[in-house]
């Protein structure tokens, strides 16, 4: 598979990524500087098979430095930084990295780490990407290059972040990680491919799709961050023809009037990818109502372990189904190990793929594995008789209440689509007599300007009967609790673990 270093050859000058102010690398000035950075790794003593730590937020020297460390065969673990200085800390030294890569935005961050911090855009750093930037003709790497790898860390919605980690080898230059390959063949990724990237860059899907284009020619039109109405300008004024979300950017686009909506173009959009969380079956239904069969799915992990899929096709006629798997093999299992057949719920495993641990924690990795060294993300579903996985819940949020056992994703689903609701978390919450009683939290859909917003009690009482006009009784919530923001990560995974902590406090 090519590199940047490839396009840099082949077409030095045509566009590889535009920024949300509209200014562009070719792709010879990405692969200049990213060569320059490299050299600077490497005067700071960044030997292959060692880790940097990068916290960012998202800006062209992102893929400048993250390239610049895979060529040199680095591992490149990125950081959350809406992270607190203790939990990034963590991470940084969890990691075992040689050293950090930031912007000075971010430098109350870094005050206790005890490594070398390269600032992007400081003075010596940022004349030497500029002039890199600025050179004409291919620079020469002074160093043997290599493929590094990625060296994400889990999410902590259920606890601390866990490192995700391969080994590295030697991976020969231009060596590309599968999910490439996976990309490219199923949404038919080329040159002439424009992608916008709203999400943070320091997520799994979000770099990996975006490096993945790069790989394949593709162009890239990036976000700081995903705003509903900036997002369709983008798409509009730019031509893109494919994107990634997750499903609240769905929600949040759908709740705009529809009159806004209408004034963008998005006829260029060849292909809607959304992944990394349950999407509700009435919201993709809308979602393919207004854009038509572009929406595709996918289902995976940072862990990379397998990954399933289908179109908008496929799922008009399986609707609720994540796809049939296309990386690895996927197995459904009981709680004694043994593999279940069609339609019968249990734990979603995967085999076939390389390996992965948790760095540092071999108990949390040999939790992933069963006896026959197949692995799990913690996902709960079923496949039906065709072979399409459904997901019906997280294991960790399984609620048990009187000894039955409720999955929370089924509400979430349910009260997402009620019009008064914008978010919404169902957690099970201490019961005396029934071990656990369902709590529904929301975020209520903010007024208009000109609007009197709804009194709490009013919305509470309206959601309350919705729930029992469609759910059974023991799944309705025996609270219902209006909160301001539910913490989510921009990635769409919802910090179920802080909710509750907040509740246990209060209640």
């Amino acid at each position: 598979m090519p590199h940047i270093h490839d396009h840099a050859l082949e077409r030095p000058k045509a566009v590889a990524i535009t920024d949300p102010s509209g200014k562009s690398l070719s792709w010879e000035m990405l692969n200049n500087a990213s060569i320059e950075f490299a050299h600077i790794l490497q005067e700071q003593g960044a030997k292959p098979g060692e880790i940097i730590a990068i916290l960012m937020e998202n800006r062209r020297e992102y893929f400048i430095c993250v390239w610049g460390a895979l060529r040199l065969g680095l591992y490149v673990t990125p950081i959350n930084w809406h992270l607190k200085d203790s939990e990034v800390s963590h991470i940084i030294a969890d990691s075992d990295s040689v050293l950090v890569v930031s912007a000075t935005m971010h430098s109350d961050l870094l005050t206790a780490i005890p490594l070398p911090v390269l600032m992007v855009d400081e003075y010596d750093i940022a004349n030497r990407l500029n002039k890199a930037i600025e050179t004409r003709g291919m620079l020469t790497p002074k160093f043997s290059q290599t493929e590094g790898q990625i060296m994400y860390y889990s999410s902590g919605t259920t606890g601390k972040p866990k490192g995700i980690r391969r080994p590295l080898m030697t991976r020969e230059f231009g060596t590309p990680p599968p999910v490439d390959a996976f990309i490219a063949k199923l949404y038919g990724i080329s040159a002439d491919t424009i992608y916008l990237s709203p999400a943070p860059l320091y997520h799994a899907a979000p770099l990996n799709w975006c490096l993945a284009i790069l790989r394949l020619g593709g162009q890239i039109v990036f976000m700081e961050k995903f705003e509903p109405e900036q997002f369709l300008a983008q798409i509009s004024s730019n031509r893109v023809t494919h994107t990634q979300v997750v499903p609240t950017m769905f929600v949040r686009l759908l709740k705009m009037p529809e009159a806004v909506r209408n004034q963008y173009d998005t006829s260029s959009l060849k292909v809607v990818v959304h992944a990394a969380a349950p999407c509700p079956r009435e919201i993709k239904q809308q979602m393919l109502d207004w854009l038509g069969d572009v929406i595709y799915e996918y289902y995976g992990g940072s862990e990379s372990n397998g990954v399933t899929a289908l179109d908008s096709e496929e799922w008009r006629k399986h609707p609720g189904s994540v796809g049939r798997v296309v990386l690895g093999q996927v197995h459904i299992c009981d709680e004694q190990g043994n593999e279940l057949p069609s339609n019968q719920e249990g734990t979603v495993y995967f085999s076939g793929l390389p390996d992965f641990e948790y760095y540092k924690d071999p108990l949390k990795t040999r939790e992933a594995y069963n006896d026959k060294g197949w692995s799990t993300l913690g996902d709960i579903g079923y496949l039906n008789d065709d072979g399409y996985l459904y997901l019906t819940d997280r294991r960790a949020f399984m609620i048990v209440s009187g000894g039955v056992n409720i999955y929370p994703q089924e509400i979430e689903n349910l009260l997402v689509n009620h019009p008064l609701v914008m978010d919404a978390a169902v957690l099970g919450m201490p019961n005396p007599d029934f071990g656990e009683e369902v709590v529904a939290v929301i975020e209520a859909v903010k007024p208009a300007p000109a609007e009197q917003p709804i009194p709490e009690d009013t919305v509470i009482a309206t959601v309350s009967n919705y729930c029992k006009a469609n759910l059974a009784a023991f799944k309705c919530p025996k609270k219902i609790i209006l909160m301001e923001n539910l913490p989510r990560l921009p990635n769409g995974k919802l910090l179920k673990r802080i909710i509750k902590e907040q509740l246990l406090q209060h209640h």
